[in-house]
């Protein structure tokens, strides 16, 4: 049996139990969302870290914590279950705690987009499902990628349309290339656009070139493209992106809300500026650092980062310097 499927089949049992303990001078930017969706994807969401505790269990009090910090935020949502969440290290029961764990905690004018891609399309259906049945708004589904090299955009496209026609809630799709080393193709996010049911792309790959196509072929859709990163967010709006999905926002929430807001409104020197200091930031606790150095950052604003899921490894102390360093000459330190 596929891991994949075998990950899947414990699903509802979990989620049978959770059911039962559940109780005017500047030019403005504008990403107008259609008339077929109800969902406005505009704003900021961060990818939730998953806190564990001293010994790797998933310490959802800790989460509580984090999650009445993040209240004061003007975000538009949250994501969990994102590769920030350490997603593939997450047992099935576990998933479908964290979802119910933030559902109960955030406001339902806040989206919660879940992270319900799977290698086959029949596990992600699964998935998805059990996701929405425990409070998801909005499903983010990966791009499979075990077997990257039968990955075509024809194979892409089946996979996503089955998934999108068997999703109870709307469908996001999630390009990361940099974890799953395949960039899914512009031709297929250009034909899955037309589906009811698929609201839009959280694209990471940083292609600028990309971005700026999606936006424009689509410009007939009820299609909605989300920045992947905090390094690229001002570049994505001025090509009419809708938000971001930021990692950096789980360490500097109010500051990425603030750039989202000076795009709004026009103000883009003041906006510029304000990129200019989030760039190496958002560079050290994604490429270079990663999770732990997201982690250990966010430490240092109040927030519990906690220690990573083995085999992610924490910071050596040269490494903590320096992912302090970049804070500090940015001047958030």
């Amino acid at each position: 049996m596929a891991l994949s499927n075998r990950l899947a089949l414990p699903l509802r049992p979990a989620l049978a139990a959770l059911r039962q303990a559940a109780p005017g001078q500047h030019r403005r930017l504008s990403t107008p969302s259609g008339p077929g969706h109800t969902l406005d994807l505009r704003g900021i969401f961060p990818p939730l870290t998953t806190p564990f505790s001293p010994t790797q269990e998933v310490d959802y009090a800790r989460l509580e914590g984090n999650l009445r910090r993040y209240a004061s935020i003007p975000f538009r949502g949250l994501v969990v279950l994102g590769s920030n969440g350490e997603y593939p290290y997450l047992a099935p029961h576990e998933r479908l705690q964290m979802v119910s764990c933030v559902r109960r905690a955030l406001p339902r004018d806040r989206l919660l987009l879940a992270g319900s891609g799977c290698e086959s399309t029949q596990a992600t259906i699964e998935l998805t499902v059990s996701m929405a049945e425990a409070g998801a708004d909005v499903a983010l589904v990966v791009t499979p990628c075990y077997y990257r090299g039968a990955m075509t955009s024809a194979a892409l496209v089946q996979h996503y349309t089955e998934v999108a026609d068997a999703s109870p809630i709307p469908v996001v799709l999630y390009s990361v290339p940099a974890n799953t080393g395949l960039d899914l193709p512009l031709e297929a996010v250009l034909a899955l656009a037309q589906h009811p049911n698929i609201l839009g792309i959280k694209d990471s790959g940083g292609d600028i070139t990309r971005m700026g196509l999606m936006v424009h072929k689509t410009r007939q859709e009820d299609f909605q493209v989300l920045a992947g990163s905090a390094g690229f967010l001002l570049a994505s709006y001025a090509l009419g992106a809708s938000g971001g999905v930021c990692a950096l926002a789980n360490v500097l929430g109010a500051p990425l809300c603030q750039l989202d807001h000076l795009c709004r409104e026009g103000r883009w020197q003041e906006a510029r500026d304000l990129q200019h200091r989030l760039i190496e930031p958002n560079v050290a606790v994604t490429r270079r650092f990663g999770i732990p150095g997201l982690k250990k950052a966010m430490e240092w604003f109040g927030y519990y980062g906690g220690p990573c899921r083995a085999p992610l490894a924490p910071l050596s102390p040269p490494q903590v310097e320096e992912l302090r360093g970049t804070f500090s000459t940015n001047s958030w330190l």
